[in-house]
Order: C-alpha cells, then sequence, then structure tokens
C-alpha cells in the first residue's frame, strides 16, 4: 500500500508543478504583452517622406482618419519599406499612438485596394494627382 501512496503523491506534486509552471508562464505573458497595446492601423503617405523618422501621412484606426507623422523606431528604419517609401505609398502598420504621432514597430507595403474604404479616396485622389504632375515631364 506504500507503494501506491508514494506513486499517488509523486504524481500530485507533478501535477502541482506543472501547474504552478503554466500560472507563472501566463503571469509573464501578460506582463510583458500588457506593456503596450498594439494597434494596427492603415496609412497613406501624404507627402513626399523628406525625414525617415517622422513621415506624414493619413491614418486609419478603427475607421477614423488623422493626419499623423508616423514615427519610425530603429528596427522600422532598417525596413526595406520603410526605405522606399514614396508619396502615396499605402501600408499596413502595428504599433501606437503617442503624442508624436503613430509610432510604428511592423511596417508593410499593400496595394490600394486593400485599405480600408475611408482611405481608398485618399489614396486614389493622391495617385492621380502624382500622375498628373509626374506626366508632364515624360516624352
Amino acid at each position: 500500500m506504500s507503494g501506491l501512496d508514494q506513486r499517488l503523491g509523486m504524481r500530485q506534486l507533478a501535477i502541482l508543478t506543472c501547474t504552478a509552471l503554466f500560472v507563472m508562464a501566463e503571469v509573464m505573458y501578460t506582463s510583458s504583452a500588457g506593456g503596450e497595446d498594439t494597434t494596427v492601423a492603415f496609412a497613406v503617405v501624404s507627402e513626399a517622406p523628406r525625414d525617415r523618422m517622422r513621415v506624414p501621412a493619413k491614418v486609419a484606426i478603427e475607421g477614423s482618419v488623422t493626419d499623423m507623422k508616423l514615427v519610425a523606431s530603429e528596427e522600422i528604419l532598417s525596413n526595406l519599406t520603410w526605405k522606399k517609401l514614396e508619396l502615396c505609398h499605402a501600408l499596413k502598420l502595428e504599433g501606437h499612438k503617442t503624442p508624436e504621432g503613430f509610432r510604428v514597430h511592423t511596417v508593410r507595403a499593400i496595394d490600394g485596394a486593400m485599405l480600408p474604404m475611408v482611405l481608398q479616396g485618399f489614396a486614389g485622389d493622391c495617385l492621380l494627382k502624382k500622375a498628373l504632375e509626374v506626366a508632364p515631364f515624360v516624352d
């Protein structure tokens, strides 16, 4: 009988240890994720970027559009998409809103058709304006 009691004790100890490890892992994940809420935003570059650290854009967050600066973090500055930014580029961003603008953590260039409807009109107008400005110089 003592062998059975010993196996049950070991099983209970193993379950208790695993439960404690899962709880600690969950607490660590929650504390690291809770520091900053990541927001998904869509943007269209509204002016030719002069300073890669702060790019002016029309930004749509949860259906509302505002003029903001896209503030690049250090890892974004080396991103090829960010290095090639031009007027009218459509972007999908992850980051968070700050008093300076929208701090970008990840960036991806997208087709204008993938933008939310609130930005598609601006993107289309931007591309038409860009084409009309560039077209007279092409021969």
